[in-house]
């Protein structure tokens, strides 16, 4: 990491001529805009830069749309403000000359933009702080290699595109050292921009790759996966290849991003663990995870995106389809793991297309209603959660917008103003694929129907 002092030194000698200040927007892309460096340094580093609303109203293809409070044609499509949050101040080793700041959104008032991602995960971090407890997260974000630069998999219309690997590479170390150039790269980027990378495997996919990262505290980590997953794709592009973080890309094995998180006293204490417990797990630990499979449904939204997060939850593909929890038990929504410090609940649902700050968002807002309430965490999960019979995730995004829309629990944790705002992105979404024929139906309806 880089100090405001490191900055200006390195600045004056110009060792650095660009300042990325950026955040990360609805979709979980990283926004924002390059800088002078000699411009941040004597401006914006104590002002912050401003930005269009419409960044955090917008859909994929960045179109402006309808439905959104902050930001329409009637309110003129005003300003925001990007603060520099200097303690994600770093330079960024794949780029030449180049740093970055994430930055915290706010109106020109001074108010923040409460719906804004790091502000909604701000806020439940905010909510564990009053009860003395600090998270800590890791988030596991699996992608799929492909040989085909991003312009040609663009211009094949992202069709027959050649998957970096044949064949199955599950931990296999041959066929994964064909991607070790790249691979290499990403790790000592990350590495070189201030991250932990623990080390990368295999995965079943073809082509498909997993780069952990030690765990962090909640912001931290996901401040980290925002500037990976962008940072990943610009290391590609620099070898002429592409890769997809999108949670089915084909009908075989998605790309999933679990989730571990874990509660601390802010004396450090592990309130998650408990040595007269039999399974070592505190009253605590037991009423957060209840309080997550309660709310599980009606937050799937924030675990699940969009159209295509629910094509991944298929039985039997180690992604979930059912709502409950087990011990070290991969076929459960949430499985519990570790032990002391380490004992924590791995959320299995999100996808590699996941907004992390509002799915850890949902993971502590679905906790801390399971601590108020004092819920009561029914038995683990033995054996296979897909036949179990239990409660099922939604299947469709409609269905996930309908429950998220009906959550009491969702808006006195979000505020109306951030479920709104979401709901409306989703509608979005539907609407638009509700309005495009697909590749699919031409090819079974154009002749033979």
């Amino acid at each position: 990491m880089l100090s405001k002092a490191d900055l200006e030194g390195q600045v004056a000698s110009g060792a650095v001529d660009t300042v990325i200040v950026a955040f990360c927007d609805m979709q979980g892309r990283l926004i924002g805009k390059r800088v002078s460096a000699r411009l941040f340094v004597e401006d914006v580093a104590e002002h912050g830069a401003e930005c269009c609303n419409y960044l955090l109203a917008v859909d994929v293809d960045m179109n402006t749309v309808d439905g959104y409070a902050i930001s329409s044609w009637e309110t003129g499509y005003g300003d925001m403000v990007m603060t520099p949050d200097f303690t994600t101040l770093r330079l960024l080793p794949w780029l030449p000359g180049t740093a970055m700041v994430m930055a915290d959104l706010s109106w020109t008032d001074g108010r923040p933009v409460t719906q804004a991602p790091r502000s909604i995960l701000n806020r439940q971090i905010d909510r564990l702080a009053a009860r003395g407890l600090v998270p800590y997260v890791g988030t596991e974000l699996e992608f799929m290699v492909f040989d085909d630069s991003f312009r040609a998999a663009w211009q094949a219309g992202y069709r027959g595109l050649t998957p970096a690997t044949d064949y199955n590479v599950d931990y296999a170390m041959h066929a994964s050292t064909r991607m070790e150039p790249l691979l290499r790269d990403i790790r000592n980027g990350m590495d070189g921009a201030g991250m932990y990378c623990e080390g990368v495997k295999g995965e079943c996919n073809l082509g498909q790759q997993e780069i952990g990262f030690r765990y962090d505290h909640a912001r931290v980590t996901c401040d980290n996966h925002t500037i990976y997953k962008n940072g990943a794709k610009e290391i590609a592009d620099q070898h002429a290849k592409s890769l997809t973080f999108m949670a089915k890309y084909d009908e075989r094995e998605g790309n999933s991003c679990h989730i571990h998180i874990s509660l601390r006293g802010d004396d450090g204490a592990a309130v998650f663990a408990d040595s007269d417990d039999e399974l070592g797990m505190s009253a605590m630990f037991r009423s957060f995870i209840a309080g997550q499979l309660a709310t599980m449904r009606e937050l799937t939204l924030f675990y699940a995106p969009n159209i295509n997060s629910y094509k991944r939850y298929v039985d039997g593909s180690f992604a979930p389809t059912a709502v409950a929890w087990g011990i070290d038990n991969r076929t459960c929504a949430m499985r519990v793991v570790g032990h002391g410090h380490g004992m924590r609940v791995e959320c299995r649902a999100p996808g590699g297309d996941v907004n992390q700050y509002l799915a850890v968002a949902a993971l502590i807002a679905g906790g801390l209603h399971g601590i108020e309430q004092e819920l009561e965490l029914p038995e683990a999960l033995q054996g296979n959660a897909y036949t179990s019979g239990a409660q099922r995730l939604p299947t469709t995004l409609a269905e996930a917008v309908e429950l998220l829309d009906n959550s009491q629990v969702a808006r006195a944790a979000f505020g109306d103003d951030v479920i709104d705002h979401y709901l409306n992105n989703a509608r979005v979404e539907l609407k638009a694929f509700n309005a495009a024929v697909t590749d699919w139906e031409r090819v079974r309806g154009f002749e033979r129907l």
